[in-house]
């Protein structure tokens, strides 16, 4: 079964969860990854000092010859040469680490899937703290509480969890990192079933600054630093300290519907695309659905949980019934259909640009002509322009709230380019590079008059009005919060939360 993501053909594969192991009760305590909380490099009162501290952990040098692969990001259009890189293998490397940074007055940037779309989980003569290898699970069956280390990819998360036929809302591209996903709200197929991803998060554990160079581990769930809480469920990407553990609460989840509609031409996007947007959002809460254009053909794909093939149809019915799609569906473990549309990362495009939307009112015909017409003059094969339906659950905050904003939303949408070939020696101008952009610059653009805000997890570097565009209102308390925990701005790049200036 041939199958399309947003950023490309997605072929049928089945790839394990490398490095995601399930352990249970007291073993968990003995799992790689698995730490105690604990602040013993770091102070508790703002003038506390620490003993000088050493990176520990596996450690990558510009010299070494593993460097080139240790630096590289997903999306080669960036290309950065830090100082260092360390992969911590616990939380304590990570304390050790960010107290060598302060310490040193080295920048800090932090890194987990490598899927920073503007690459700013690295950067030149700095420490890239990269806590992917932190992949420990456990799950309480009794109290479907999953703790699991921040180095999770979704597809380790999403196939490990799917073992004991449990789920959380993930995104849809395996490799992203589980935390990244998490931690900026974080939406895919389960997503009008379970809420955002950070509606399932109950608890963290992240590293934090300490006196003027120390650092500490500290809890941040709803009986511990709430308010801290409350700030990673949507904004705790980079701006607070670092994530090395999360909490979810699971749902069950024996089994899924996936469907597939593929039409092999754009000719009926207009009445497809007006068609999504009446049914879509408003159908059963349990259907995750997203509508994928490109520029010679149009895909639809839907998940139910717990449902049939038959119920999936005709939920979609509406859509379905426009022209003669061809509809493939399948039934299984969510896993394992999950594993089935990735795509190796080799076999992707290396350099990508998106822009992240969301709209709260149907698209006028004038607007669906706009996308029609910039489809049409895609620069590649791999440009489309993506919609996620929102709705259902997504509307219900967690007990404790999320910086969140965009429940409200109808759909997100997000035109997308790739191009180039992958290599070791990224960073050369490209011939297509100034092509792609111009195009989804303009894209976008022209779409700015029926959308409202942006997604935080696909920023853009060129957003006007960022803050309230990822962050709507609560802009203001997120930056309180960031001087309560980060008061001299550890954590900083580009588009990261400012401290609060009292």
């Amino acid at each position: 079964m041939n199958d399309f993501s947003r950023r490309g053909l997605l072929k049928a594969t089945a790839v394990a969860g490398a490095g995601a192991v399930v352990v249970s009760g007291a073993a968990a305590a003995a799992a790689p990854g698995a730490s105690a909380v604990t602040g013993a490099s770091g102070g508790e009162g703002y003038g506390a000092e620490c003993a000088p501290a050493k990176l520990t952990g596996r450690i990558v040098h510009p010299k070494d010859s593993g460097y080139t692969d240790a630096r590289l990001g997903w999306d080669q259009l960036f290309s950065h040469y830090p100082l260092v890189i360390v992969f911590a293998q616990n939380t304590q490397d990570v304390v050790n680490a960010l107290t060598w940074a302060r310490q040193n007055d080295v920048a800090v940037r932090v890194r987990s899937g490598r899927h920073a779309l503007e690459g700013w989980s690295n950067v030149d003569n700095g420490l890239v703290i990269d806590i992917s290898e932190l992949k420990s699970v456990h799950v309480d069956t009794k109290s479907r509480i999953a703790t699991v280390g921040a180095g999770l990819n979704q597809e380790e998360a999403v196939t490990t969890l799917a073992k004991q036929n449990f789920a959380v809302t993930t995104g849809t591209e395996g490799s992203v990192g589980l935390s990244g996903a998490t931690l900026g709200g974080g939406f895919g197929f389960l997503t009008r079933w379970l809420g955002m991803a950070c509606d399932s998060l109950v608890g963290a554990e992240i590293v934090v600054p300490a006196g003027k160079e120390c650092a500490k581990a500290i809890k941040a769930d709803l009986n511990h630093n709430s308010d801290l809480l409350w700030a990673l469920r949507g904004a705790g990407n980079g701006n607070y300290g670092i994530v090395t553990s999360l909490t979810y609460k699971v749902a069950p989840l024996r089994s899924v519907t996936y469907l597939q509609a593929t039409w092999q031409n754009i000719d009926n996007l207009r009445p497809i695309f007006e068609e999504y947007q009446r049914t879509a959002p408003t159908t059963d809460a349990r259907l995750g659905t997203q509508l994928e254009i490109h520029r010679n053909q149009i895909f639809l794909f839907g998940v139910l949980p717990e449902g049939t093939p038959d119920e999936t149809k005709k939920l979609l019915d509406p859509i379905l019934s426009i022209d003669s799609p061809t509809v493939t569906t399948q039934v299984g473990n969510w896993g394992d259909v999950y594993s089935g549309f990735q795509i190796p990362i080799e076999q992707e495009p290396a350099n990508w640009k998106f822009h992240s939307q969301f709209t709260r009112k149907p698209f006028p015909s004038d607007a669906i002509g706009i996308v029609d017409s910039y489809i049409r003059d895609a620069p590649t094969d791999d440009s489309n322009f993506f919609v996620q339906a929102f709705g259902g659950n997504v509307r219900k905050s967690p007990r404790g709230g999320t910086a969140f904003p965009h429940r409200d939303a109808l759909f997100y949408a997000e035109p997308g380019v790739g191009w180039g070939k992958r290599s070791d020696q990224p960073g050369v101008c490209d011939p297509l590079t100034s092509q792609c952009q111009a195009w989804i610059a303009e894209f976008s653009q022209a779409l700015r008059t029926y959308v409202d805000g942006a997604y935080v997890n696909v920023p853009n570097i060129a957003q006007q009005d960022w803050e309230t565009a990822y962050w709507r209102n609560n802009f203001d308390r997120l930056r309180k919060i960031k001087a309560k925990y980060d008061p001299d701005n550890v954590f900083q790049y580009e588009q990261s939360v400012p401290p609060a200036v009292c």
